[in-house]
């Protein structure tokens, strides 16, 4: 029997027993739903944390020079807290030697950030993420003001006690008012508020709109920094192929101006977009392994059915497999026919079930903070797993329909 003939005959075992064939995808599909739905989950979560997140916070090919390297849970490896507190504190110098040997394609910024409380007359005091840096760092996170401006680089050199906020700390605030030329007072320091950045949401939870960012020359830099050491040097490179450069550049700058011998370790920590969100793509592949465990053994209870499913059919036909077999067919026909018939059956219901998996994921979307992308890679996996669990749970069934006697399988009734 042709493979093609073989389908269409499994197509029509499932017309004509919708219950048995509907229980014997089940196991398939709700396995193979959960999986798209989980990977879809995790993968969104991924891309938006690369993509979106990251971009937000550390800047597009972008690296930083900071005093320490340790960058959350995947970048804590090996990192000695006592042997780096010993480490120089960053100072203007360290940026201007940097800067010094960066080609001027590369873009930079200096930034010192910390949680502060600030205050309004009429509004409680409330925690800001407070921001000392230049005009450049805008333009490196891709913040765009919607009312008034940012500060320019005259008001840096100037020292300005000028701000620019963000909306959630525009409505605390000022609510109902025009932030603009108002003073917003930072650990008792006033500012005058110049412009509001455009909305930037939140991401897990954590609020993106809680900004207050000032010129580094200006009182906030105290604030922050009392010891008037710097938090980091944010470097933006034009490409992503471009950072490689940069970066060596930078800490071989930085090297000689410390007086750094070739034996003696960094004092100073470089890190990249990839390093800080090393341990993102870390948690990603663990959520993926344990997120598609619990599928995993749906799909062993879906292999189990429709191997039980497969034996009540062989039972059934025994008459149909002895007339086959006295008109000339071939143990490796019957084999193949009930292989492709398990085959289609669990492709089928891995098709559903992708189709279900991709309905939830967008449903859990549109109802809590994750996001969603479906990764073509998960949709080819589902199919072959649809495919390979059908021909694993058939074969056992098929062998013994093809083992069977033709004149003990024409008597029977």
């Amino acid at each position: 029997m042709k493979t093609r003939d073989a389908v269409i005959l499994a197509l029509a075992q499932l017309r004509v027993q919708k219950l048995k064939s509907a229980f014997t995808l089940l196991g398939v599909t709700i396995g193979v739903m959960f999986l798209i739905a989980v990977v879809s989950i995790v993968e969104g979560m991924g891309k938006y944390v690369e993509e979106d997140f990251a971009a937000r916070l550390i800047g597009t090919n972008t690296f930083t020079l900071r005093r320490f390297d340790n960058v959350g849970p995947g970048g804590n490896r090996g990192f000695d807290a006592r042997a780096a507190q010993r480490r120089p504190l960053l100072r203007m110098t360290d940026f201007d030697a940097v800067r010094a040997v960066l080609p001027a394609t590369m873009t930079s910024t200096v930034a010192s950030e910390s949680f502060k409380y600030a205050s309004a007359p009429g509004a409680r005091p409330r925690q800001v993420q407070t921001v000392a840096t230049d005009a450049n760092y805008f333009a490196i996170k891709k913040f765009a003001v919607t009312q008034g401006r940012a500060f320019t680089d005259q008001e840096v050199r100037a020292g300005s006690p000028v701000m620019v906020i963000g909306v959630e700390v525009a409505d605390h605030f000022f609510p109902g008012l025009s932030p603009l030329n108002r003073t917003l007072r930072v650990a008792g320091v006033p500012f005058t508020v110049i412009g509001v950045i455009e909305k930037q949401g939140s991401v897990f939870g954590f609020s993106l709109d809680r900004l207050a960012i000032a010129p580094h020359t200006s009182p906030m830099q105290r604030i922050l920094r009392p010891q008037r050491d710097y938090g980091s040097l944010i470097v933006q490179a034009p490409t992503q192929g471009d950072l490689a450069e940069g970066i060596e550049l930078a800490r071989g700058a930085l090297r000689a101006f410390r007086g750094l011998r070739a034996s003696e370790a960094d004092n100073f920590g470089l890190v990249t977009q990839d390093a800080a969100f090393g341990f993102i793509k870390e948690l990603k592949g663990r959520l993926v392994l344990f997120g598609t465990a619990l599928p995993a053994i749906s799909l062993v209870v879906g292999a189990m059915v429709i191997m039980n499913i497969m034996l009540v059919a062989v039972a059934e036909r025994t008459r149909e497999i002895g007339v086959r077999k006295a008109l000339g067919a071939k143990r490796g026909d019957i084999l193949s026919q009930f292989l492709v018939e398990a085959a289609t059956l669990s492709t089928i219901g891995a098709a559903i079930g992708i189709a279900l998996g991709v309905g939830l994921a967008k449903v859990i979307e549109l109802l809590t903070p994750l996001p969603a992308a479906v990764a073509p890679w998960s949709i080819v996996a589902a199919l072959v797993t649809g495919a390979g669990v059908g021909i694993g749970a058939g074969l056992y069934p098929a062998s013994r329909a093809s083992k069977l006697d033709p004149i003990a399988a024409l008597r029977s009734e």
